[in-house]
């Protein structure tokens, strides 16, 4: 076809016929290039949501927070959940790329993990297409990004359980490649924390009991946690070693997700600010998609320490 047949198609000019339209179309999507926004029809107005899963409550309340702003400004989330041994991050950007999304939202992704595969990331950079990253990504991915600042966070915790006389403070963190642990281990150390009561392991219940079990043995009272699942984690292990929280072990969480106040005892936590996290992630993919010059700058958010009853004097 002629240059001015596919200008025409381009830009939406009367004078083609509905099969060269449509030819013209097609083309676009089989060569991989991204459809103006005014030939996507509905699917224009929608948002890619990736998350690494729901059954942690701080993701369904970022889903939430991120899915209402979204419609705020007429945009429908579309819910992207990895699977283990399934539907992977990099099998949801192209599902989303073939439904001509308009932009996607990342929470908790690989691109926190400095040893994960980052091609998805790349294709995405590629393409242009609007992407925003929530917590800290490794330091090539060329993408805006809302962080919660771990530096801040780790201060926070290091210095209530100083506060209350304690001195043996272990930390339970997420994998050493994972960046936002990466920070918090950083000002760990950096505040004179002991490295060889810090412990890595998996984000869930089971992996926060076993990195605590070591740290039990290990004679710590304080242990701040990356997560609140692997502070629960922790609470179980001590119990399990016949010790009490906090009467003889203290424990931090971070994140401050649901229902953090009525478990036993009531966990004290560093609290993310999701709310405000989540409405400047879709406001930053909103300018991209509105043509907007958005830096690939990180916009760092301030925790609050949540002091409840797990914490107590050494």
């Amino acid at each position: 076809m002629s240059e001015a047949t596919v200008s025409r198609v381009l830009n939406g000019k009367p004078g083609v016929s509905d099969a060269t339209r449509e030819a013209v179309l097609t083309a676009l999507d089989v060569l991989g290039y991204e459809r103006p926004t005014q030939l996507r029809g509905d699917r224009a107005r929608l948002v890619g949501l990736v998350l690494p899963e729901l059954q942690n409550p701080i993701f369904p309340a970022f889903a939430e927070v991120v899915g209402g702003a979204l419609a705020q400004q007429g945009f429908t989330s579309v819910l992207c959940t990895r699977t283990v041994g399934g539907v992977s991050e990099a099998d949801y950007v192209d599902l989303l790329l073939q439904q001509q999304v308009s932009g996607v939202v990342f929470a908790g992704g690989l691109y926190a993990q400095a040893d994960a595969a980052h091609g998805h990331y790349e294709l995405l950079h590629e393409r242009k297409l609007p992407t925003v990253l929530v917590n800290a990504a490794v330091q090539h991915l060329d993408f805006p990004q809302v962080s919660c600042d771990d530096v801040v966070a780790a201060e926070m915790a290091i210095a209530h359980l100083r506060a209350l006389g304690h001195e043996r403070i272990g930390m339970v963190l997420g994998p050493k490649d994972h960046m936002p642990s990466r920070r918090k281990l950083e000002t760990f150390q950096a505040q004179g924390g002991d490295a060889e009561l810090v412990e890595h392991t998996m984000f869930s219940l089971e992996g926060g009991h076993a990195a605590a079990a070591r740290l039990v043995r290990r004679g710590v009272t304080g242990v701040i946690c990356a997560s609140d699942l692997l502070a629960l984690g922790t609470v179980r292990a001590a119990r399990r070693a016949g010790l009490s929280v906090p009467a003889d072990i203290s424990v931090i969480g971070f994140d401050d997700s649901a229902l953090m106040n009525c478990t036993e005892p009531p966990l004290t936590t560093v609290r993310q600010p999701i709310d405000a996290m989540g409405r400047a992630a879709v406001d930053l993919l909103v300018a991209q998609i509105d043509k907007a010059v958005v830096p690939a700058d990180e916009l760092l958010f301030e925790p609050e320490l949540v002091v409840r009853a797990s914490t107590a004097r050494a």
